[in-house]
């Protein structure tokens, strides 16, 4: 449980090093950009996350107990957001990421950054990474 904590402070210290919140920007879209391109395989309908305002797709493998998540977006914020919450969250067991706390996210002021939308989709995504978790826990457990 411990590492998600870690990650979860790196990024926060990442973050706190920029005052200003287009630098913020400009690392997220960085962060984004770094993302490891989705195999067009996974970019289908299934994988898409409701409640995005843009294309996000969230492909999840269940691997030696621990899911792995890969995912790309058409926008580059939301592009970053997605790749925070993967490097957070994948090469988790399922109990590690249902009894996460996601506190990353109000501390480096992302959910008061973001548009209404964004903020949605955000939720969204998350949602999303818990449902898989709660489904590979049922199916494997």
């Amino acid at each position: 449980m411990n590492r998600i904590n870690d990650i979860q402070d790196e990024i926060i210290e990442e973050f706190s090093t920029f005052e200003d919140w287009m630098d913020r920007y400009a690392l997220l879209i960085e962060l984004g950009n770094s993302l490891e391109k989705l195999d067009e395989k996974y970019k289908v309908e299934n994988n898409l996350i409701e409640g995005c305002q843009s294309r996000v797709w969230l492909h999840a493998e269940y691997n030696d107990g621990k899911i792995i998540f890969r995912a790309e977006s058409d926008a580059v914020i939301v592009k970053g957001i997605i790749a925070l919450l993967i490097r957070v969250l994948s090469d988790r067991t399922p109990d590690e990421i249902l009894n996460s706390d996601l506190y990353f996210v109000d501390k480096i002021g992302l959910k008061e950054h973001l548009s209404p939308t964004r903020s949605n989709g955000l939720v969204s995504m998350i949602k999303q990474i818990r449902f898989y978790a709660m489904a590979f826990k049922a199916k494997n457990g």
